[in-house]
């Protein structure tokens, strides 16, 4: 099985425009289609991994059509399964090492090595008149929305923005970049990243992704991921725990008073659904909370009322790449056909599913935690102490009554 590094591969491409020559090599992007639609190789083609599971013989034959050719994944250990079990059927398949990642930080080096300052600039004073301009009604009125409806953000506020990496938390930066320079209240803004055990791949896609949108880090390190590397059982919601743990601390030690997280609309459906499905309670992913453990510190969700089908066409519109879960976790059970879907997902999708067939279904989800009439509660709980529907039923009869 041949292998390849993704910066010795950039080398046999020949068109640095991003067009297909040909005489290119031959790429298979194995990754779902919505990722491959949000970016590949030049000229490479689209076969899902869950495809050759459906029909395996028929992707071979397809295959050898083609001749030798490589396979692209996102961090390159299900391909390189796929490429395994293919070169065992007769077929010449090679694997570029590191997958889309590699090959997505290997553009973004050179964007940032070879552009010039002049034209970085340009690309970020787009991504940010897009906020203002195209997706004004979709993301910024719905973002002020959200900050003024809430009150998220108070005069004097230090507040620091958690970037993770992600499309949320950059698109996060960029409006509360623009709400503090053109909004009605003062406030001061800090970029507050941790590095919780990255690879260093995603950790300089981070650093790339924040020279371009110019977005100042401010960085800190920890150990999480090694930390909740051996546990079995629930290690996202460890990982989760401990990740707001540090950001709480580093961000009070800078003097702040809040933490700002991109969680979105749909997050928040998701959650309500996902508490009734699987936990057997209705709960809800608030705007904004004090915290427990951290005196003085709130956590608030400007994004609360931003749909993620918005936030993903900002990013495309702008050709921004950023990393995904880059967690240990994610990345070794990544093998193809090995990843196991989360509760989250499968969520994701009976939502979309319904919302298929009855559009409003996603808003009643929101609003059905702002619309509850708790004489038709069975019980509920509140402060620690628990509620039921018959602490005043026979009152209730009295009243009527006299």
């Amino acid at each position: 099985m041949r292998t390849i590094a993704a910066a010795e591969f950039y080398g046999m491409i020949k068109s640095r425009d991003g067009s297909h020559s040909p005489g290119q090599p031959c790429v298979i992007d194995i990754r779902d289609e919505e990722e491959f639609r949000r970016g590949s190789l030049p000229g490479a083609e689209n076969i899902p991994a869950g495809r050759f599971e459906e029909d395996y013989e028929g992707c071979c034959e397809k295959l050898r059509r083609r001749g030798p050719f490589w396979l692209l994944c996102h961090t390159g250990y299900g391909s390189r399964v796929l490429a395994e079990r293919l070169c065992l059927s007769g077929l010449d398949a090679g694997v570029i090492e590191g997958g889309w990642r590699s090959c997505l930080l290997q553009q973004l080096e050179r964007l940032t090595a070879e552009e010039s300052p002049e034209d970085l600039t340009a690309r970020r004073l787009r991504a940010e008149k897009s906020l203002i301009k195209k997706y004004r009604k979709e993301i910024w009125c719905r973002f002020t929305k959200a900050v003024r409806d809430y009150r998220l953000i108070q005069e004097g506020d230090r507040v620091a923005c958690c970037i993770s990496g992600g499309k949320d938390s950059f698109l996060l930066a960029k409006l509360l970049q623009e709400l503090q320079m053109h909004g009605p209240v003062r406030f001061d803004l800090i970029f507050l990243t941790m590095n919780p055990g990255y690879n260093e791949e995603n950790w300089k896609i981070i650093q790339n992704n924040a020279k371009i949108l110019g977005i100042p880090l401010t960085v800190f390190e920890t150990s999480v991921f090694d930390a909740v590397a051996g546990i079995e059982k629930n290690p996202c919601y460890l990982c989760a725990r401990m990740r707001r743990g540090y950001l709480y601390n580093n961000a009070r030690q800078l003097g702040c008073n809040k933490i700002a997280l991109g969680h979105h609309y749909d997050d928040v459906i998701e959650t309500i659904l996902m508490g009734m499905l699987y936990a057997g309670k209705i709960e809800t992913m608030l705007p904004k909370l004090h915290s427990q453990h951290f005196e003085g510190m709130e956590l608030i969700r400007p994004l609360y009322l931003v749909r993620e089908s918005a936030v993903k066409a900002w990013r495309d519109y702008n050709g921004l790449h950023f990393i995904q879960c880059a967690c240990r976790f994610t990345e070794s059970t990544a093998s193809y056909g090995a990843l196991k879907e989360s509760k989250r997902g499968e969520v994701k999708k009976l939502i979309a599913a319904l919302a298929e067939k009855e559009p409003v279904i996603e808003a009643n989800i929101f609003r059905s935690v702002e619309n509850i009439n708790l004489r038709t509660v069975m019980a509920w709980k509140k402060d620690g102490e628990s509620h039921s529907f018959l602490d005043d039923y026979d009152m209730q009869e009295q009243d009527r009554t006299s």
